[in-house]
């Protein structure tokens, strides 16, 4: 593989922003079966394939399990107006506590995924998860939601990691999206995540800005182009890219803080799908280990490899 040095400006077409709104919130209803179905479309065309099934599986099983769980509880009015007024995210990632409804997401979800075809590793994983308790099972939502995943336990913290992008994709859908303000480079508005990635859209009224996606709710926010995802800086942003792959991924690469993230360019490949096509642009990933610069945000699903 090599790579392509595209350190010239990445200008957005500014001729064709109208005024791309700050946050779009996700579609709960939606968003795990779109997921699901890219993620089995990209299988097609992958030396991934298994492996992108497997989650295609977890995508499906991410969706059904929402079929008749109670509606979503928002934060209070008080809180949201402490989070405006400290510029905080209105969802609070550390305090998730231990109400049935977050319990509810892991048994519904562990029970689902018993069904998919996976490696057996992955089946003893999971049978380890639903079998622990609801205070072991909080203990590794709390390390997953501190972007961290222990080496020898990767599997069971992304079965943890599934069923908190449910939780959180819907508490975040019943959020005011007029209402959410930047809170820091690298944060999501609405839960605090680390982004996954970010995607150059082209959303009628939008055409040419760069959102990023939240690793967990999936919450997309409006983040100016040719800055660095991780601390904000404008300077030393390079792009690195694998040859004839289309330009549609692109390692956005920081001399300041020397970390890099993904940018994928969903105005030239619609169907892109910020979770699903982070895991099959795996080769990217393999490409910058050769560098200096070290990924940031959060990628559970890249962690095994």
């Amino acid at each position: 593989m090599k790579s392509k040095d595209a350190a010239a400006p990445d200008p957005t077409a500014i001729g064709e922003i109208s005024s791309p709104p700050f946050a779009r919130l996700p579609d709960p209803a939606s968003l795990f079966a779109a997921r699901a179905a890219r993620l089995s479309q990209l299988a097609d065309a992958s030396g991934l394939a298994p492996y992108l099934n497997f989650l295609s599986g977890l995508a499906t099983a991410q969706h059904l399990i929402q079929a008749d769980l109670p509606p979503p509880e928002g934060p209070d009015t008080q809180t949201l107006m402490r989070a405006r007024e400290f510029e905080m995210p209105p969802l609070h990632r550390n305090g998730i506590g231990d109400g049935e409804a977050i319990h509810a997401v892991f048994d519904r979800l562990f029970a689902a995924a018993d069904a998919i075809n996976k490696p057996a590793a992955a089946a003893e994983a999971l049978r380890r998860v639903t079998a622990a308790d609801r205070e072991a099972r909080l203990a590794m939502a709390e390390t997953v939601l501190s972007g961290a995943l222990p080496a020898d336990a990767i599997a069971e913290h992304i079965f943890v990691w599934a069923a908190l992008q449910v939780h959180f994709a819907r508490l975040a859908s019943v959020l005011d999206a007029a209402k959410l303000r930047p809170v820091a480079d690298g944060i999501c508005p609405a839960c605090g995540g680390m982004p996954a990635s970010s995607m150059v859209v082209g959303w009628p009224g939008s055409h040419g800005a760069r959102f990023c996606c939240c690793s967990l709710c999936s919450t997309l926010w409006h983040y100016v182009r040719i800055k660095c995802v991780l601390c904000g800086s404008t300077k030393g942003i390079a792009y690195i890219e694998i040859e004839d792959h289309g330009g549609t991924v692109k390692a956005e690469t920081c001399d300041e803080c020397h970390g890099w993230t993904k940018i994928f360019y969903q105005n030239k490949a619609p169907a892109t799908e910020p979770i699903a096509d982070d895991v099959a642009s795996l080769s990217l990933d393999l490409l910058m280990r050769e560098g200096s610069y070290r990924r940031g945000g959060f990628a559970p699903l890249l962690a095994g490899f």
